[in-house]
């Protein structure tokens, strides 16, 4: 017959060794959620400098579904962009439009990838990415929208300069 204090600590032990485990699991989360952070966006602190002409210019990663993601700024509130050269405007999901305090200026229809969607006319003060500083950009908020990335799309990259070279996107100041 075993006594109540050993079946107390069979308990105890079996306790702690569940909170181990979940000590362990919630370590493995933490440390790969970093790593497919990283992956997703390689740009969270993006590459920048003055060239020898003194233009700014940025260099961006591709991610590993081929994308080129990074953290920048509208009107000196953080936001993630997804660069979209098939992207007529800047499209800004509404849910980050509204945190970013935007007016919308009328509306119209819009073809998307996802088909027609109506789209409400907006300006961006100022726009950057790094050193790179975009003024007077016109942008659409999509209430469709639920991601978290704002698609970069060419009202603001007809502004700059770009090139790509392998996994290498090169933003440079016009």
């Amino acid at each position: 017959m075993t006594s109540q204090p050993e079946i107390s600590t069979n308990k105890m032990g079996k306790i702690f060794i569940w909170i181990a485990w979940l000590i362990v699991l919630a370590l493995l989360v933490f440390v790969f959620q970093d790593i497919l952070e990283q992956q997703w966006n390689p740009n969270a602190q993006p590459e920048y400098r003055l060239t020898e002409s003194g233009k700014a210019e940025v260099r961006l990663l591709q991610n590993k579904q081929g994308h080129y993601v990074t953290q920048g700024k509208i009107n000196n509130q953080n936001v993630t962009f997804l660069l979209d050269t098939g992207a007529t405007n800047v499209s800004i999901p509404a849910h980050i439009a509204d945190k970013l305090q935007l007016t919308s200026q009328g509306s119209h229809i819009a073809q998307t990838a996802n088909g027609n969607v109506r789209v409400y006319k907006t300006m961006i003060d100022q726009l950057n990415i790094g050193n790179l500083f975009l003024y007077n950009i016109s942008a659409s908020i999509n209430p469709g929208m639920k991601s978290n990335e704002i698609l970069l799309g060419m009202s603001a990259l007809k502004k700059v300069e770009f090139s790509q070279s392998g996994n290498l996107l090169i933003l440079r100041e016009r």
